[in-house]
């Protein structure tokens, strides 16, 4: 392999590791923000998204500039390609935590509700699946990729379970309908964090095994299962 390559390829590692980085911390901000309702904090969040935005173009330059200047083939190829993907999807995962921080101020004013969802199972398991889908492509590990893919459900379950809970909730309190609904909001936030994770382990699975899944994940797994030494790194 090229050695300018090698050198380019491994600085826009370290370009998306600071990405996923700044992305984590804001998500994790943002759920502190939510579970204490601090207004500062989620400013601060929203402050943050600012800089990620810039990150997410100076990586996604980064990853043009090598596709011009070195037609990387193969698993180079894959690995450019899922780094310009998961850079896109970690920009949305920013937006999903300021939109769950700019909530705040809304639930501070709207008076008092239950919470509609499991806070403590939705917000732990969607951070966990952040820092899955991370790790998984820090470490080429398709094994947790997969895993991560699966978790998505118990997300999906416990917003569906939120959508119910606001309905019968308004239905018997109709001062606090907006409560409900920015909380549905922040549910949705969740939900889709969760979905973008996701897509994230489901780019791993690409780049170690030159495999799309998204629409047939039980089958990739089938196929890591039985072949767990083949990581497609000459393909």
């Amino acid at each position: 392999m090229n050695a300018h390559l090698v050198k380019d390829l491994d600085k826009l590692k370290a370009q998306i590791l600071r990405v996923a980085a700044a992305v984590e911390e804001n998500v994790r901000k943002s759920v502190r923000a939510l579970r204490e309702l601090s207004a500062p904090l989620a400013e601060d969040v929203v402050y943050s998204d600012r800089k990620i935005d810039e990150m997410e173009v100076e990586t996604e330059e980064e990853c043009l500039k090598i596709l011009a200047l070195h037609q990387p083939v193969a698993s180079d190829l894959r690995f450019v390609i899922t780094v310009l993907k998961i850079n896109n999807e970690l920009e949305h995962i920013g937006d999903m935590s300021a939109n769950i921080a700019r909530r705040v101020p809304f639930l501070l004013r709207g008076g008092k509700a239950p919470i509609p969802f499991d806070i403590d199972k939705m917000t732990s398991r969607t951070v966990y699946m952040l820092k899955s889908s991370i790790d998984a492509f820090l470490n080429g590990d398709e094994h947790l990729a997969v895993g991560v893919c699966s978790d998505d459900s118990i997300v999906d379950e416990e917003n569906r379970r939120c959508y119910g809970n606001v309905a019968s909730g308004i239905a018997e309190n109709p001062e606090a309908a907006m409560v409900y609904i920015n909380y549905l909001l922040v549910s949705k936030s969740l939900e889709r964090i969760a979905d973008l994770c996701t897509n994230i382990a489901e780019d791993v699975i690409y780049m170690k095994r030159s495999l799309i899944v998204r629409h047939n994940l039980d089958e990739a797994a089938k196929i890591i299962k039985m072949s767990p030494n083949l990581d497609g790194s000459e393909a």
